[in-house]
């Protein structure tokens, strides 16, 4: 097929919006997912998420009445699929605010499509990650409270600070505050939009209540540019701050395959990673059920693709690094961590992290793949199988066989185990149905500018130009 010369042109800008959209059909398009008629596929959809939440809700309730002995963890493995299952989430929730915050002050207009949804995956990702560590307590109402420094009149029982468990509150609660106000400043415009075109008086009352008397004055747009900026500028050391505190957890421990300076820098580039796999797995069939090729277009997919391409390669990096570090450091024990992940019961979990975090993802280095769905929907799966795996490795490998032989274990997960993570999966799907169901899953307002040409970003900027 002969290429359009246009896009080998330098000085084209790319399309984003296609299938010759203006301001009307951009406006019905989107808003139609929430106004027509829900399609059967949504319903079969929420009904099997809902489901397997409910699974969920029964396990928590038993593991209240039971206590956390019905998991598998066990000594040494004190930390198992809760802390794995807690750093998966958190990193699944990194794409978002890099999405939102980082490529919006970076002028990229391609993130327009999909970073409503990434935003919205982000919430639900925090709030499944937060599950974990949460009833990790075992009596959530009787311990949980003392991580926070609540005023008491005793003043000796604040939380110890030096404690990796109240560096993650900090930093997860920061995180996710960050997070769902940049996200709902992001939807003030459209919720208006979507009070003006409600058909209902229930609607109208609603959306109008969270649209915050928007009445598209100029007044409004150049609060809510400068609002947006500011929690744009807040968010972006998030991406990094908290991943890195989330890997400071493991490397601020003397255990061999912790203890290790690259942990932080190696989570943010692995949160990114599974973080853009899982917008992917999102995006694809969201474009497909409701007819949105005309805005989440081959060009979104393509630069998801090259993202993960790049950070994938930070990860291998980290892979290959971590067993050099091993090696070189002349310690026995780190030798002996690289030596079990190999050859130790746990190898099939090794080699498959391998084969889905380093060699799958160089398929992306063909255009053909980044641009085609059903291999990038594929690959997309498969990376987040092998971040989780990676997670797995990380936790089990290390823990299970520690200085003394005397104390080694296997670790085995219970069918609490998997009712918990496979819960936390439809709780995630469940919530995100409901988001595309009930608001814009793509930003209204920002796509009108791409149509209309104009660029707010600019009048803040001082009138610098586009970098697509």
């Amino acid at each position: 097929m002969a290429q359009n010369p246009a896009a080998l042109d330098p000085d084209v800008k790319p399309v984003l919006v296609q299938g010759n959209a203006t301001l009307h059909k951009v406006t019905h398009d989107i808003s139609k997912i929430t106004e027509n008629e829900t399609p059967a596929k949504w319903y079969i959809a929420i009904g099997a998420s809902s489901t397997i939440m409910l699974v969920l809700f029964g396990m928590l309730g038993y593991l209240v009445w039971m206590g956390i002995g019905v998991w598998g963890n066990n000594q040494p493995v004190a930390w198992a699929w809760d802390i794995t299952n807690f750093v998966f989430w958190i990193g699944i929730g990194h794409a978002g605010t890099l999405i939102s915050a980082i490529l919006f002050l970076f002028r990229q207009k391609w993130r327009t499509s999909i970073n409503r949804a990434a935003e919205a995956m982000t919430l639900f990702a925090v709030a499944c990650a937060a599950i974990y560590p949460l009833f990790h307590t075992g009596r959530p109402w009787r311990a949980a409270y003392w991580l926070l420094p609540l005023p008491n009149p005793y003043l000796t029982m604040w939380p110890n600070f030096r404690s990796p468990l109240v560096w993650d509150v900090f930093a997860v609660s920061t995180y996710a505050t960050v997070s769902l106000l940049f996200w709902y400043v992001g939807l003030i415009p459209d919720l208006a939009t979507m009070r003006d075109r409600s058909r209902s008086r229930v609607g109208r009352i609603v959306y109008g209540i969270f649209a915050m008397g928007w009445r598209n004055a100029a007044t409004h747009w150049h609060r809510y540019q400068m609002a947006y900026l500011l929690l744009a500028g807040l968010a972006a050391p998030l991406v990094i701050s908290v991943h890195s505190v989330v890997g400071m957890d493991f490397a601020g421990a003397q255990l061999p395959g912790w203890h290790s300076t690259i942990f932080p820098p190696y989570f943010v580039a692995g949160a990114i990673f599974s973080g853009f796999a899982m917008v992917l797995t999102l995006a694809i069939p969201l474009r497909a059920v409701y007819g949105l090729k005309d805005f989440i277009t081959a060009r979104h997919l393509d630069n998801c693709a090259k993202l993960m391409l790049v950070t994938g390669l930070i990860v291998a990096y980290g892979y290959t690094l971590e067993l050099f570090i091993g090696w070189f450091s002349g310690n026995e024990f780190e030798a002996f961590v690289n030596w079990n992940r190999l050859n130790g019961p746990y190898w099939p979990a090794y080699y498959a992290l391998f084969a889905c975090n380093v060699f799958t993802p160089q398929l992306l280095w063909f255009r053909r793949i980044r641009r085609s769905v059903v291999p990038l929907f594929v690959i997309s799966i498969i990376v987040n199988i092998g971040m989780w795996l990676e997670r797995f490795v990380i936790v089990i490998t290390s823990l299970h066989r520690d200085f003394l032989p005397s104390s080694w274990d296997m670790y085995y997960p219970t069918i609490w185990d998997w009712a918990t993570y496979i819960g936390t999966i439809g709780f995630f799907l469940f919530c995100f149905l409901m988001f595309i169901r009930v608001l814009p899953a793509i930003s209204i307002f920002e796509m009108r500018e791409l149509v209309a040409g104009h660029d707010p970003e600019e009048e803040l900027s001082g009138g610098r130009g586009d970098t697509d």
